[in-house]
């Protein structure tokens, strides 16, 4: 106990996310390869990265969300595209700078998320995941009745770049400072909540949540709070997608592509912020070895057809889900504890 009385191992010392200096220097190292990555690598390269940035953002909200609140979220594609649509419509219609855009676009897809999440208190499971498929289902019904000089229908809608001070991002290694600039403040804040009060509270309604109603958590609050911050975190990525393509259409947001997102949670680990960011890199280069390795496939055996591609990542992307569910259904960064804890007490079994 140090002086002020507090535990080292108290909640106190669990707020800190960085605990020994060789965490601080490889964190430093981390994050100076990346700074330093469109000078070191392709473009190629740069537009795998980004995609896998604005991936980060996404699946860290549905983790928080899905893997801290224990609440079943199949709808993250629709707050994705509820984000990219308000900054496409904001940049092309008003001019505003994408300071106001992104943050604004986070804020109407957490409205669209909360009114989702305000279900969550009365039904769960399976029941649950349904209403949040509808969640993807009324985005794209939406957006394709109402008028097309509201959200260009199928058409979709051109969105500008982005500019700061004269500065326009256009190219590939421009939108990568941005997209790292605006995922790492949203990755430092998914750590923040998660240690804070509202991450204790998404936790322990995950774990039991009448047992939590009981210590006093409002619990309805807490389940609309995390489809709200999960939401969120949708919309700021897909505002980020919109400045990226450049193009934003009712195709880009559909009912697979949420299920990449939870693919993504699968792999690296429920509960794990880290872990998350590792299911996104993995499921990310599948699905480039795919996209890479399959018109190759198409070409050298015609009777597959062209929407193989399409077919063979979709086929990939369930059999790992499958086999993670099967063989290590807790994910990689918890395959990774284990291995933390077996060289800690090195060379004893226990």
């Amino acid at each position: 106990m140090d002086p002020s009385g507090v535990f080292p191992t108290s909640y106190r010392s669990d707020r800190r996310l960085i605990r020994t200096r060789w965490q601080f220097l490889a964190l430093v190292v981390f994050m100076a390869l990346l700074l330093l990555a469109p000078y070191l690598v392709s473009s190629r390269i740069i537009a795998i990265l980004n995609m896998m940035m604005i991936s980060a953002v996404i699946a860290v909200g549905l983790q928080i969300c899905t893997g801290y609140a224990g609440q079943i979220n199949l709808g993250q594609a629709a707050f994705m595209g509820v984000g990219a649509y308000t900054a496409s419509i904001l940049a092309s219609k008003t001019g505003l700078t994408f300071l106001l855009t992104i943050p604004l676009a986070g804020l109407s897809a957490a409205l669209f998320g909360f009114l989702f999440g305000l279900t969550a208190a009365r039904i769960k499971g399976f029941y649950l995941a349904l209403t949040t498929i509808a969640a993807q289902f009324l985005f794209h019904f939406a957006v394709l009745n109402l008028p097309s000089t509201w959200l260009g229908g199928s058409n979709g809608i051109t969105v500008p770049p982005a500019e700061l001070f004269g500065l326009r991002f256009v190219s590939e290694s421009s939108q990568f400072y941005l997209n790292f600039a605006v995922s790492a403040i949203m990755v430092a804040g998914a750590f923040g909540i998660v240690r804070s009060r509202f991450g204790r509270a998404f936790v322990a309604v995950r774990d039991d949540d009448v047992a939590a109603g009981i210590m006093g958590i409002n619990v309805a609050a807490t389940k609309a709070n995390a489809f709200l911050i999960g939401a969120f975190y949708a919309g700021v990525g897909g505002a980020l997608w919109a400045y990226l393509i450049r193009f934003v259409g009712v195709d880009q947001f559909t009912l697979f592509h949420s299920i990449f997102f939870v693919a993504m949670i699968i792999v690296g680990g429920m509960g794990s912020i880290v872990g998350a960011l590792i299911g996104v890199f993995i499921i990310r280069i599948i699905q480039e070895i795919i996209a890479t390795v399959g018109p190759n496939i198409a070409d050298s055996v015609s009777f597959l057809g062209g929407d193989i591609v399409f077919a063979g990542m979709n086929v990939v992307l369930g059999g790992v889900i499958a086999l993670f569910m099967i063989l290590e259904p807790k994910g990689l960064m918890h395959r990774w504890n284990i291995l933390k804890s077996s060289y800690r007490i090195w060379p004893f079994p226990y």
